[in-house]
């Protein structure tokens, strides 16, 4: 920047370099390519550039406030000057050589000591006077846009006609924000509370995603919070069997009368707290919109639950299990109350019989679930043709009924007095619609019941009948073919089962959905069953097998199983259970049937050789699926460790495991001959001996008169 000598109020700027100008009269002059500048020159070139600017006209100005010298531009600024400056001409330096001059008192500056005419062709621009007046109220200088700038994740843009257009405008309109404004509209709020100027629904479905017990521990930040957590609408459902050992009854009251008529859902299983009736009445009070109610195992007194049921006309699912307070007299009021009740669960209440189940049958039209285990009274045909005439039972839990009769059942099942037809030698009734029927320890029960069930449930897809113990094969034989979606099977302590009833049921429709299998303690059951059905059933997901005379060949035979519907990968996973098999009491079951299982579990399926160029890692085929089994207490703990390496994919230790058990196991075997117990087996070899030779004299006459043992001269059989 200097002081043209001519006229001392005005400036001169050394901008960007010109062609000189040509006239009418002087020829134009031939561009000529100006020379690149290097080391020192080029440093005096840039420096020079740098004082030409108008941002310098005044070095005691502070710096705009639009412009941020933090930012990531790739240009520094961009003047804001007149337009009319801008657009004034240049002049080569050879037509005003006196403005290289100083003029008298005036400074040079930065220019006069920097510019050289013979070795720069840079032209001069004229300021006028009056920018320098401008200038103490209007920016000169304005940001470059944003999407303009270069950082260091993502490259400058080009500029667009419209970015060229906003800083046309930006340089052509005066800027009317003072700074005053600029700082308050870019400084935030003042004193906002984010929470407190939150909406009421938004904090509600934040705070329902704790648990219950969160929420109470929540309730005593402050009171704003307390009255928040004890929202009924974060209480549509309370469920207390996960804290209820935490929590006093008067507390769990509180939450509940808190929520009033918002619950929907209660569940107050084992909350035996609650047996304060002064709880237990506001509870029964404050609730009168529920529909799944669950009070198995909780101390609340009779009067509680009476008023519950009255006042709740929309209960769908009633759970009294286990409820000494519950009577007939509970029984006539739900029958009277809530007819839309579809779920019923009365086990094991002692003081409900068949009479008060007939009227929660006669008043309750939607009922599907019934579970009545151990009620007493079950005998009763009337009941049974109540049930029979609604034929709307998804599922009948009859389990401990030891009053049911084969009389009973069949009523349940044909009605009263059915139509017989002649050809078939069967009632001729509409299907049930039963798809899980629990009958077990039914002691009363016989083949005759049982075959009623023939062609009468063919939805039937879980059958117990454990503890029957006067079933045989006949009644099975005659139920596996008639139902063919037929999933869970429980045969449970039947001692009069024999083969012949798995090889009908590996026969059998059923045997394509047939996933879980038990016929623990059935002694007459073993190898020659239990194999054809694990060829036929290949969906099977849990066998229990305990103390049967299965062995060695089934393990072998349901590794491979699990083995040939698994689905292989040839890259290392985890896999997971897909068999779960119970063989722990079984006489014939040895340590190489265990053996051949986890062998299986760990096993890497490697085809034949090929060319060199395929790695090993991409031949290999890895399981999907393995046994999880339950066997002898002694070799429970290494089929466990085995059982967590592979799941876990480390079938390489898996593997080793395997190999040093096995080894432990032979040793253990040659061990045995000729060390521990080796004197025993010796015993036990003489004896054979002697007895032997015993036979053989006896045979031939004089030599076993009297009976006598001659002594064995040998050492006996080590092996024995």
């Amino acid at each position: 920047m200097a002081l043209d000598p001519t006229n001392p109020e005005r400036r001169v700027d050394m901008a960007t370099v010109n062609e000189p100008e040509s006239t009418p009269d002087t020829p134009a002059v031939p561009a000529t390519p100006i020379p690149k500048l290097k080391g020192r020159q080029r440093i005096f070139q840039g420096l020079q550039r740098i004082s030409s600017s108008p941002s310098l006209a005044r070095l005691g100005r502070k710096a705009p406030s639009s412009y941020r010298s933090g930012t990531k531009g790739s240009i520094s600024c961009v003047s804001l000057s007149s337009s009319s400056t801008l657009s004034s001409p240049y002049r080569h330096p050879s037509a005003n050589a006196s403005a290289t001059a100083t003029a008298p008192g005036a400074s040079s500056g930065l220019d006069a000591h920097f510019f050289d005419p013979s070795r720069s062709r840079s032209g001069i621009r004229l300021i006028e006077a009056e920018l320098v007046a401008a200038e103490a109220t209007t920016p000169t200088t304005c940001p470059v846009p944003a999407r303009l700038r270069s950082s260091s994740r993502c490259p400058q843009l080009a500029a667009t006609p419209e970015d060229v257009q906003a800083s046309h405008e930006a340089t052509t309109e005066p800027v009317a924000a003072t700074a005053a404004t600029v700082v308050t509209a870019r400084a935030g709020r003042e004193n906002f509370h984010f929470w407190a100027h939150m909406p009421v629904e938004i904090k509600t479905r934040i705070f329902r995603c704790l648990e219950p017990k969160e929420i109470v521990r929540c309730s005593t930040v402050c009171r704003a919070w307390h009255r928040l957590c004890f929202d009924g609408q974060l209480w549509k459902s309370v469920d207390a069997s996960a804290f209820y050992r935490d929590i006093p009854g008067s507390s769990l009251a509180k939450i509940i009368t808190s929520a009033g008529p918002f619950v929907r859902d209660l569940n107050l299983r084992g909350c035996i707290q609650m047996h304060d009736g002064a709880n237990a009445s506001q509870l029964s009070k404050a609730c009168p919109n529920l529909e799944y109610v669950s009070l198995e195992g909780s101390h609340i007194d009779g009067s509680s639950v009476l008023y519950l049921l009255h006042r709740n006309p929309r209960l769908a699912h009633l759970n009294l299990t286990g409820l000494a307070a519950v009577s007939n007299v509970a029984c006539k009021i739900i029958g009277q109350h809530c007819p839309l009740l579809t779920d019923l669960n009365v086990s094991w209440c002692a003081n409900v019989d068949a009479r008060g189940l007939r009227k929660i049958v006669d008043g309750c039209p939607f009922l599907a679930d019934l579970r009545v285990s151990e009620i007493r009274g079950l005998d009763d045909e009337t009941l049974m043709a109540s049930l029979f005439a609604r034929n709307r039972l998804r599922r009948l839990v009859l389990h401990g009924c030891t009053s049911l009769t084969d009389r009973a059942l069949a009523t349940l099942l044909h009605g009263p007095d059915p139509d017989i037809c002649p050809l078939l030698n069967r009632a001729l009734v509409p299907p049930r619609l039963l798809r899980h029927l629990d009958l077990s320890r039914c002691q009363r029960l016989t083949d005759a019941g049982v075959e009623t069930l023939a062609h009468h449930v063919p939805a039937l897809e879980g059958l117990q009948l454990a503890g029957c113990v006067e079933l045989t094969d006949a009644a099975l034989l005659a139920l596996l073919p008639t139902v063919p979606r037929l999933t869970h099977l429980d045969l449970e302590d039947l001692p009069q089962l024999t083969n012949a009833t798995l090889q009908a049921l590996a026969a059998a429709p059923c045997r394509a959905h047939l996933q879980h299998l038990s016929i623990s303690s059935c002694e007459l059951l073993g190898d020659a069953g239990m194999i054809p059905v694990l060829q036929a059933c290949r969906h099977l997901a849990s066998v229990d097998l305990d103390n049967t005379r299965v062995g060695d060949l089934v393990l072998i035979e349901a590794a491979s199983m699990v083995r040939q519907r698994s689905r292989l990968c040839a890259a290392p996973h985890r896999p997971r259970v897909g068999l779960r098999l119970v063989v722990y009491d079984c006489q014939h079951v040895t340590w190489t049937g265990i053996r051949e299982v986890l062998s299986g579990n760990a096993d890497v399926t490697r085809p034949a050789a090929r060319p060199a160029a395929t790695s090993s890692a991409s031949s290999a085929w890895y399981p999907t699926e393995i046994i999880q089994l339950k066997c002898f207490y002694g070799w429970q703990m290494t089929v466990e460790e085995h059982t967590k390496r592979v799941l876990r994919g480390d079938l390489a230790a898996a593997a080793r495991l395997e190999r040093r058990w096995a080894e432990y196991m032979m040793t253990n075997e040659e061990a045995g001959v000729a060390g521990a117990g080796g004197r025993r087996r010796r015993r036990r070899a003489r004896e054979a001996a002697m007895m032997h030779a015993d036979e053989e004299g006896a045979e031939g006459g004089a030599g076993g008169v009297g009976g006598r043992r001659r002594r064995a001269r040998s050492g006996g059989c080590l092996v024995m």
